[in-house]
């Protein structure tokens, strides 16, 4: 494997100073990867966001690294969270759907299977995860602490994450009460709780290399957010419609506002953790990552057309158009990372397991999907590009997209009595997906279309219900 890119004793990363930052050039780098839920493209004011406040974010992305063509695992939560912990694409990998097990918790990730966390811990890094895992159930052999953390605060279950004020969450692997949120009380926010676990856990680690993955639920619905001054921010601004309790979510007076401040409040909370770094001299040597599982959302009230959460793409969370699957991406690392800059490489969720990789020296023992960006991150010559990006989702009759150059292939409506409905788009022309132009081009079309074959396997859990003829 070659190092030359992240050599973590050589000189080329090493700070040229004394003291503290000496101290933090002679250990590896730590990686923090914030994973925000439902987040839009267009949500933050450095992807182009204009009535939102973002300004951590936007100075992370000024001192950082924007990624402009980057890509979630997939349209909807598990699924593409055991992409990212796999480096598997959903043609590949376990997890291709929002499968339920009752009474909590989804679908298993198998005993043993090789994950993110499972690699940092073989480089030597303390390894936790705070908020949402959604991969398992409490007494699988999918939960955190069985597939690879060494510490787990939040919510198990993601069902159980569509409520801010839980009557319970999970420390390791104990059920912990939160008496305070019982028969319906809402007193405690649980992402308050989340962020004051993830920052303690950076204070225990900062002598030893970490790996915190950080999966805050904002602003997943529903929609909730305490009434104190970033709510105060908003209050008052927009014209609402009160939503009114169903789906399962608890009603909201003013959706607008609330939403607003729950994407301001993700902010906060990633200003806090860099406040954290610095007050423990490890601002100069760790990586921040931060992203988000899929397109924005529209449960709970949420309104992302008048947000504009998608910025220039077209479509939503549970789409396979760009907007359900393109997300925003910064990565800031200072001397490593350079500052202010627009990357247009083409990367997605599976490639971070290989990312971690190189950057560590640490050899993958299982095949993934992934293609490592660290020199794209680093800014260096040599970077190579997916020969295509695959994605499916399997609700709402099946749906399959397909990314191969600037061309995006897609099938809807898969298992339906009328057979897939196929659409074929140049991205380099019509980044909003409007004009399908299969008909025109038939080569390409027949190309993609086979791809979206023989780029998957089976799944015996996931399937379409559809033979091709």
């Amino acid at each position: 494997m070659n190092k030359t890119y992240w050599a973590l004793n050589s000189t080329v990363i090493l700070l040229a100073a004394t003291g503290c930052q000496q101290k933090q050039a002679d250990k590896p780098m730590n990686v923090i990867y914030i994973l925000a839920d439902d987040l839009g493209y267009g949500d933050i004011g450095c992807f182009g966001q204009e009535i939102i406040k973002t300004p951590n974010l936007d100075k992370m992305a000024q001192e950082g690294m924007r990624f402009t063509q980057h890509y979630a695992g997939c349209t909807v939560s598990a699924p593409s969270r055991g992409s990212l912990l796999t480096g598997l694409h959903t043609g590949h990998s376990q997890i291709r759907g929002n499968q339920e097990i009752q009474p909590e918790g989804q679908y298993p990730m198998e005993s043993g299977t090789f994950t993110i966390a499972r690699l940092m811990k073989s480089a030597g890094y303390t390894t936790g995860i705070f908020g949402k895992w959604g991969l398992g159930h409490p007494n699988s052999e999918s939960t955190p602490l069985k597939m690879g953390f060494d510490e787990f605060y939040g919510y198990n279950c993601q069902r159980q994450a569509h409520t801010y004020y839980p009557a319970h969450l999970y420390e390791d692997d104990i059920k912990v009460a939160i008496p305070e949120n019982e028969a319906g009380a809402r007193q405690t926010f649980s992402q308050d709780l989340v962020h004051d676990h993830a920052l303690n856990f950076i204070r225990e680690n900062k002598d030893k290399p970490f790996f915190g993955y950080f999966t805050y639920t904002l602003p997943h619905a529903e929609l909730a957010v305490p009434k104190d001054s970033i709510y105060e921010m908003y209050e008052g601004l927009f014209e609402e419609t009160p939503y009114d309790a169903k789906w399962g979510y608890y009603p909201c007076e003013k959706p607008r506002a609330t939403f607003a401040a729950m994407v301001t409040r993700l902010d906060w909370y990633v200003g806090d953790l860099f406040r954290e770094l610095k007050a423990q001299g490890l601002d100069q040597n760790t990586l921040v990552i931060f992203t988000s599982d899929n397109g924005p959302h529209r449960e709970g009230g949420a309104d992302p057309d008048f947000f504009k959460s998608y910025g220039p793409l077209k479509g939503t969370k549970r789409d396979v158009y760009e907007g359900g699957i393109r997300v925003p991406m910064i990565a800031w690392a200072p001397g490593k990372v350079e500052a202010g800059v627009e990357n247009t490489h083409v990367s997605a969720f599976w490639d971070m397991m290989p990312t971690l990789a190189e950057m560590t020296g640490t050899e993958i023992p299982v095949a993934t999907d992934g293609i490592s960006f660290l020199p794209a991150l680093l800014s260096k010559e040599g970077q190579k590009e997916h020969d295509y990006l695959y994605w499916e989702f399997h609700e709402m009759n099946g749906r399959q997209a397909i990314r191969k150059g600037n061309w995006k292939a897609m099938r809807q409506n898969i298992s339906s009595k009328n057979g897939p409905v196929f659409e074929l788009y140049d991205l380099s022309k019509d980044l909003h997906e409007d004009n399908n132009v299969a008909d025109q081009y038939p080569e390409i079309a027949a190309e993609l279309d086979n791809m979206l074959d023989s780029v998957r396997t089976q799944s015996e859990m996931f399937n379409f219900g559809f033979q091709k003829n």
